[in-house]
């Protein structure tokens, strides 16, 4: 239990890789809250889940694309955790359009919650950080290489990534560690592996199966802890060998 005594507050943790990433560093002795957009039974699922383990866990409900929402957010968990060690940033939203299909209406949407939700939530998050901390954001293999009708996806995820790189300099010297991880295809109710595009991926995955939400808060946990004591600025791609 390597995050004992720890808090951390995990944005969009109420299903998927989200409630995977709160479950597993509270199995790892951190106290988590979990922020979530509107589905309130799916954030009561990942408490209780918490809960029926031995662990602690909050949830408040926070819209990343409103930055007042966003900022309440922080505040809640932070005042309920009594500090923040570990923010990760895994609210995020994807819709799928070409350039001729695109709207400013669908661009809006996607850099509000998957870049400036970030933006909003980590400065509202820094007077609660503890110098040594962790912030952890969950990117995507899409902001490194381009796939039908995400283009505008694609470059919110890439943002995600430099934001990191940035962070993690102007942070070093509260020696807080920024780094990203970026999934590649994942079995979730979003994008399941037997749903009407898993044959298609699956040919480009040289591993040859989907990724489970357990491996990528597996990750997280070890960023969280304390054998990354010496990464910032990084990126850790887990994607079975798609971008190899």
């Amino acid at each position: 239990m390597s995050l004992t005594g720890k808090t951390a507050l995990v944005t969009g943790g109420s299903r998927g890789i989200g409630a995977a990433i709160a479950r597993r560093l509270a199995a790892e002795g951190a106290t988590v809250a979990i922020t979530y957009a509107g589905n309130t039974a799916a954030a009561d699922a990942t408490v209780a889940a918490i809960e029926q383990a031995g662990g602690t866990a909050f949830a408040f409900q926070a819209d990343a694309a409103d930055p007042a929402s966003q900022r309440a957010g922080v505040d809640q968990a932070a005042a309920a955790l009594g500090g923040i060690d570990i923010l990760v940033h895994n609210a995020g939203v994807a819709t799928f359009a070409t350039i001729a299909e695109d709207s400013d209406a669908i661009f809006d949407r996607q850099f509000d919650v998957n870049v400036k939700g970030l933006h909003v939530g980590t400065r509202a998050a820094l007077p609660h950080l503890t110098d040594g901390g962790r912030i952890i954001l969950i990117g995507s293999i899409s902001g490194e290489m381009a796939f039908p009708a995400t283009t505008v996806y694609s470059a919110t995820k890439a943002a995600v990534a430099a934001l990191a790189r940035g962070w993690a300099k102007d942070l070093a010297p509260r020696n807080i560690l920024v780094n990203t991880v970026q999934p590649g295809p994942i079995d979730t109710d979003l994008n399941p592996a037997d749903g009407e595009f898993a044959a298609q991926m699956l040919s480009a995955i040289p591993l040859g199966r989907y990724g489970r939400v357990e491996e990528i808060a597996g990750a997280v946990a070890f960023l969280a802890g304390p054998d990354a004591s010496y990464i910032t600025g990084t990126t850790l791609t887990i994607d079975g060998g798609v971008t190899a």
